[in-house]
């Protein structure tokens, strides 16, 4: 880059907070675009690799270090708008997750209620299994894989022996879509599941979803943290 004092591996590790070996790796990896050599071999970097590696830092924050890596050596081979679309998309994901858990805690207290009270909530909005999919955003294959494993129990009402979800169920699918969102395995959330019949089951429940708000909170912030950067190299 005309006009720009070369930079040296080093001097990108430290403006980035990484060390030098994490950068060449970066490099190898295509997520920050390569070096310039000296006549003696000598890597030679501009401010781009810079807010390069920074983007990576909080993208892979944001959505992990695989996906950052892809994302990033994308962004930088896409027209402007296309860039700006993709880092958007990871925006409305981590706002749909927090949905998906805000909805998740509203289920719970309904359990929570049921459980003080001994009566179910009066209502019929009862789902097909299609818009109960839908609406977390899961394929029906996975709610009959929940229903296999025995995390989500429909009723089955038609003479075609058709699932229907009735409330209790769309609470309970809520509650394991939140949890399986937030890494459970299947053994862990049926453990999870099964304890909801207990004010301690309801308790370790509502910490378990306010931890995973506070990391798609944590994750946020460093995609907002990333922003001048990721428009650094979208606009290269």
């Amino acid at each position: 880059m005309e006009g720009v004092e070369p930079l040296r591996t080093v001097d990108v590790a430290r403006e980035s907070g990484y060390s030098v070996q994490q950068v060449r790796d970066l490099e190898r990896l295509g997520v920050i675009p390569p070096a310039d050599r000296s006549a003696n071999g000598y890597r030679s970097y501009t401010p781009v690799h810079v807010h390069a590696v920074r983007a990576y830092r909080g993208l892979a924050g944001a959505v992990g270090p695989v996906e950052a890596r892809e994302l990033l050596a994308r962004l930088r081979t896409l027209p402007l708008p296309e860039a700006a679309s993709a880092i958007s998309a990871v925006h409305v994901r981590l706002a749909r997750e927090r949905e998906e858990v805000l909805r998740a805690q509203e289920a719970l207290r309904a359990i929570r209620r049921e459980a003080g009270s001994g009566e179910p909530e009066a209502g019929s909005d009862a789902m097909t299994i299609t818009e109960l999919a839908g609406a977390l955003g899961v394929r029906p294959s996975t709610l009959r894989f929940w229903e296999q494993e025995g995390l989500v129990t429909p009723e089955r009402v038609t003479s075609l022996r058709a699932r229907r979800y009735g409330l209790p169920a769309v609470r309970a699918a809520r509650v394991v879509a939140a949890l399986r969102g937030g890494g459970y395995g299947i053994p862990a959330v049926r453990e999870i599941m099964g304890s909801l019949d207990r004010l301690d089951g309801l308790e370790a429940t509502g910490r378990v979803l306010r931890e995973r708000l506070d990391r798609i909170a944590d994750r946020t912030v460093a995609l907002l943290r990333a922003g001048a950067d990721l428009a650094a190299v979208c606009g290269t």
